[in-house]
């Protein structure tokens, strides 16, 4: 045991500009942004809400949740976010401790990534 490894987590977030394109072709730039904001208020509140969750071991709370996040995510075109809040929702729905908590903390990494990612577009015409 005198060697210890330290696991570098660097997951790049990485937004899908189809899902922007597709909803501001649908919506106007006003419009999307508006979806944007308002989804990622809700990315913020789910995970909030899959974290606390996941400490009172509320598994079915947190399964609804996480299964919520993903197409919230897709919505906006979060790939990974959906992909990570995929992994919470099957670890949860399968009482698999161990792997939950692992997916449970990287869900929480990519979600305060994402949510920094998403506010720093200023301009979302670029899409």
């Amino acid at each position: 045991m005198e060697n210890v490894i330290v696991l570098a987590h660097d997951e790049a977030v990485r937004m899908d500009g189809q899902a922007i394109s597709a909803l501001t072709a649908q919506l106007g730039e006003a419009g999307a942004e508006g979806v944007i904001n308002k989804a990622m208020e809700e990315v913020a509140n789910r995970l909030s809400l899959i974290e606390r969750c996941y400490y009172k071991q509320e598994n079915d709370v947190l399964w609804k949740s996480a299964k919520g996040l993903i197409s919230i995510a897709e919505q906006i075109g979060l790939m990974e976010l959906a992909v990570s809040a995929q992994a919470v929702a099957d670890c949860a729905q399968h009482d698999d401790k161990v792997a939950l908590a692992a997916v449970v903390n990287r869900l929480v990494r990519m979600g305060d990534r994402s949510l920094t990612a998403v506010w720093d577009i200023s301009d979302i015409s670029n899409y």
